[in-house]
């Protein structure tokens, strides 16, 4: 990763030296109210035309629609500058190729660049409400028929695909029509100090790096209605490698760190370090591949997760595997603090994660292939994660005998998410299909007493669980781990 950091700075370093272009001298207007569409992408032509440089944006309201960014470009918006979304859902281009609506496109450049302290404002929830309007008129189509267009058919603030050597440094993102922004097959990406505010809709991710290579992103923050920061895989023939994420904070009413839900291709070589998860709705980790992709060499080291509905969520599934067989193996998570809580942790928010089907107690962590697939070579160490306890069996109730743990569906084609199963019979870990599974100075703390033991491990082959710890109110001599099917598990 060292490497990997040195390379991206001395390939940055040749293209930001370019001359200065003032946004002013092509009769670009920041009052607010002008659409600037044509003159910013006149002035995007021109700058790229002359070889490169940055459009300097400065202090003002920008409005504009969509726009293309163009190779040796960089858009600098300076303090108090901001790029503001168009309100009318016209002003936006559906690209034929990503068949997808964006502010900011850019479609096989290089050497691109978003920097500075301003803000690109989607206004997104002014702009859906609009298109709405555009559906009871008839104008526009409502595939869901839930008053709300489907995603594709919303502006996201960022769009890049196929693109070499982008950055995007210090500026904040807000409010996107849909997903906030979106960096697909791009190589050579590099994120850094960057706000994200994107909770005014519906699939408000806060970044999504899809198929990418070579990519950094650290010291960010990101707010969000769907996902915060989510790696995906939309290509059979590609995949995520050679990741780095550091010194991020996340806040998400579904998940925090999350891999999938679309899984084609794969995800490799990737090191994630000191991430903060707060009042999140779903799953601190989620690793999902249940489109047939695989997940290999994956570490996460420092997660101080507050808040939170679950801890880690390890995933194989088959939903769109189309007969191509998905793998998870060699992941280490290690250095996590977590606390999970009785009650619904993103209460308040605008776009609230969905209040779950019932009933259903407090759900553990989970590690959970396929009897064909099994998830391989995990290690959990230095771990910590306190729970409220409690469960009630009156309200819901899963037991620990061979019928009852047999019974718990596989869902192999359902959507990857840690509430899935309903009750599951742990209150700690649950672990079903798994290979190689080593524990080493987990600590398992409960605020009451909960019927169900902290771990069950149903169809585990191998592992080493060295300095367990479990604290759970007047457990007494109670038997804290249940195994089912499983052999080659040593305790220390």
């Amino acid at each position: 990763m060292n490497k990997l950091v040195i390379a991206i700075f001395l390939v940055l370093s040749q293209w930001c030296r370019a001359a200065d272009f003032e946004v002013a001298d092509f009769g670009i207007r920041a009052d607010g109210r002008t659409l600037n569409t044509r003159a910013i992408q006149a002035a995007i032509n021109h700058v790229h035309g002359v070889g490169g440089g940055r459009l300097v944006f400065r202090a003002g309201n920008y409005v504009t629609g969509t726009l293309y960014l163009k190779s040796n470009v960089t858009l600098h918006l300076e303090e108090g500058a901001t790029l503001l979304g168009s309100n009318n859902p016209f002003d936006y281009v559906k690209d034929p190729y990503v068949n997808w609506q964006s502010m900011i496109f850019a479609i096989k450049q290089r050497n691109i660049g978003i920097t500075g302290k301003g803000t690109i404002n989607g206004r997104g929830f002014e702009t859906a409400m609009n298109a709405v309007q555009y559906v009871h008129s008839g104008i526009i189509e409502d595939e869901l028929k839930l008053d709300r267009v489907r995603e594709w058919n919303r502006p996201e603030n960022i769009y890049f695909r196929e693109c070499i050597n982008v950055t995007i440094q210090d500026i904040t993102l807000r409010d996107p029509g849909s997903w906030n922004q979106t960096y697909d097959q791009c190589d050579s990406l590099f994120v850094e100090r960057i706000k994200v505010d994107s909770k005014s809709y519906w699939n408000n991710d806060g970044i999504d790096v899809v198929d990418c290579r070579n990519v950094i992103i650290r010291d960010s923050y990101f707010d969000a209605a769907d996902d915060a920061i989510c790696f995906k895989s939309h290509d059979a023939e590609a995949y995520c490698d050679n990741i780095l994420v550091e010194n991020c904070v996340a806040r998400s009413s579904a998940s925090a760190l999350k891999f999938g839900t679309v899984s084609r291709g794969g995800f490799k070589n990737f090191v994630v370090r000191n991430l903060t998860v707060y009042d999140t709705y779903r799953s601190a980790i989620t690793f999902a591949t249940v489109d047939g992709g695989f997940i290999e060499n994956i570490t996460v080291d420092g997660v101080r997760s507050i808040n939170t509905g679950n801890v880690i969520f390890l995933r194989i599934g088959e939903r769109w595997s189309e007969g191509k067989g998905p793998s998870m193996k060699d992941i280490v998570i290690r250095n996590v603090y977590a606390e999970v809580p009785l009650e619904k942790p993103d209460a308040g928010y605008n776009y609230e994660g969905p209040i779950e089907d019932m009933p259903r107690n407090i759900s553990p962590a989970s590690i959970v292939g396929l009897p064909g697939y099994k998830i391989e070579n995990v290690r959990l160490e230095n771990i910590e994660m306190v729970y409220p306890g409690g469960s009630n069996p009156l309200f819901a109730y899963r037991g620990t005998t061979p019928e009852e743990l047999d019974s718990i569906p596989e869902m192999a084609d359902s959507y990857p998410e840690f509430s899935q199963f309903k009750e599951l019979p742990a209150w700690g870990f649950y672990i079903r299909h798994a290979k190689n599974v080593d524990f080493v100075n987990v600590k398992f703390k409960a605020a009451r007493k909960d019927y169900r033991p902290a771990i069950v491990a149903d169809d585990l082959t191998g592992g080493s669980w060295t300095g367990l710890y479990f604290d759970e109110p007047e457990a007494d001599e109670k038997r804290q781990y249940i195994f089912h099917n499983t052999q080659n598990v040593t305790i220390d």
